[in-house]
């Protein structure tokens, strides 16, 4: 994450830097990070190198599955969680040497690990949550995930090398400038009705627009030809904004 100034030197605000795209959510945003390794499709190792050159090192959460691509990236997690049912069981011992607090759960819970581990990231103050490992897999846990990260009240992004989605609460704007050009973008409502929903620097614009979500038909979108970013704005209700590299 770094701090961007305006021209007028009035308007600090924060953007967070992955490997192929910058999100700038025009306004300030926490200075710490925490990255969780979810037990989805695991990130490329050169991404999340890519990912953390040149920044803080960010608190590391593993999730259950998502400690064994913490291992395969050598990042010890600061913290291990989750119910064991599906890490390899040589990466959870591993896990549990290295990280520094460890919560094993039952099975049988009311909560999923991600949910568990999405509570414990916003007790520790103010930060940035980058999800990793939040695509692929299971439908049923994807969908989860991405209800679930758009209740929490941090600024929080799913993201690998192929796919990422971003969201978009009352009254914010988010640009993304790509530096590698995405295959589609959709805005998928999280609310029932986001409402005054503006979006600009695509083939298929929208201005001032109402998104049901029992009807999400804004998919499938493209960036406007010699354009290498977009910019969206609610009004009212949660959107999020997804974008697909590689299928």
């Amino acid at each position: 994450m770094e701090t961007l100034r305006t021209s007028s030197q009035k308007e600090t605000r924060s953007c967070i830097r992955l490997p192929q795209v910058t999100l700038d959510f025009h306004r300030p945003l926490p200075e710490a990070e925490r990255l969780l390794f979810l037990g989805g499709r695991p990130p490329e190792a050169v991404w999340v190198q890519q990912l953390l050159e040149n920044r803080a090192r960010p608190s590391i959460y593993a999730v259950d599955h998502g400690v064994d691509a913490c291992r395969r990236a050598g990042l010890p997690p600061t913290l291990l969680i989750g119910d064991a049912d599906s890490a390899a069981p040589e990466n959870w011992r591993w896990g549990e040497m290295q990280a520094e607090r460890v919560e094993r759960h039952p099975v049988e819970k009311d909560f999923t690990d991600t949910q568990l581990a999405l509570q414990r990231a916003t007790e520790g103050g103010p930060a940035v949550l980058l999800l990793t490992g939040a695509f692929g897999g299971r439908f049923d846990h994807a969908y989860s995930t991405i209800f679930s990260a758009a209740q929490v009240k941090a600024p929080c992004v799913l993201a690998d090398e192929r796919e990422l989605a971003a969201y978009v609460h009352d009254g914010e704007r988010l640009t993304l400038t790509f530096g590698k050009r995405p295959k589609a973008l959709s805005l998928l409502p999280m609310t029932a009705e986001a409402e005054g929903v503006t979006l600009e620097g695509t083939h298929w614009p929208l201005m001032d627009a109402t998104l049901c979500q029992g009807r999400p038909n804004a998919v499938s979108n493209v960036l406007e030809s010699g354009s290498d970013s977009c910019t969206i704005q609610t009004g009212t209700g949660c959107v999020a904004l997804y974008v697909c590299w590689e299928e």
